[in-house]
């Protein structure tokens, strides 16, 4: 199995544990005399073994991509760097939409108010930040489409 194949599984058991969860809850309580539409025993069974193959899961796919070299960085730490700059791309495309904001005044006698950056240099920097994330994507997603499974 290759590693991408083992994450679209892992991501398919994540979604059936969540439902399972929402069927477990519709049917936790009965009134008195009915009996629930799903037998919870048997939920709570699917459960203890959805949750035992995604815990061996993940083990392999954490071991395959602590492993999994791309000139010499490992599969883990270019996962933490995609997630480190997905996360400062956001906020500053956050800080980039606020900064921007043109605040019209009635008079001259209003306070004016200033952007407290560049913008145009940041949204520069923004664009930059967004080309090196999109490559990494790619990087990422080629070596686990040709990565097999540990």
């Amino acid at each position: 199995m290759r590693l991408a194949e083992a994450l679209n599984l892992r991501a398919d058991i994540n979604k059936r544990i969540s439902q399972l969860g929402e069927r477990l809850r519709a049917n936790a309580k009965v009134q008195e005399g009915d009996t629930p539409a799903e037998n919870p025993e048997e939920l709570l069974a699917e459960l203890d073994r959805l949750t035992a193959e995604l815990e061996e899961l993940m083990g392999r796919i954490n071991l395959t991509n602590s492993r999994t070299l791309s000139d010499g960085v490992s599969l883990t730490e270019m996962i933490a760097k995609k997630d480190a700059l997905t996360l400062k791309s956001g906020i500053i495309r956050k800080f980039l939409a606020e900064a921007s904001l043109k605040i019209e005044r009635y008079s001259n006698k209003e306070i004016k108010i200033l952007s407290t950056v560049n913008v145009a240099e940041l949204r520069t920097h923004s664009d930059k930040l967004s080309e090196e994330l999109r490559l990494l994507n790619v990087k990422i997603q080629k070596i686990n489409w040709t990565t097999d499974l540990l």
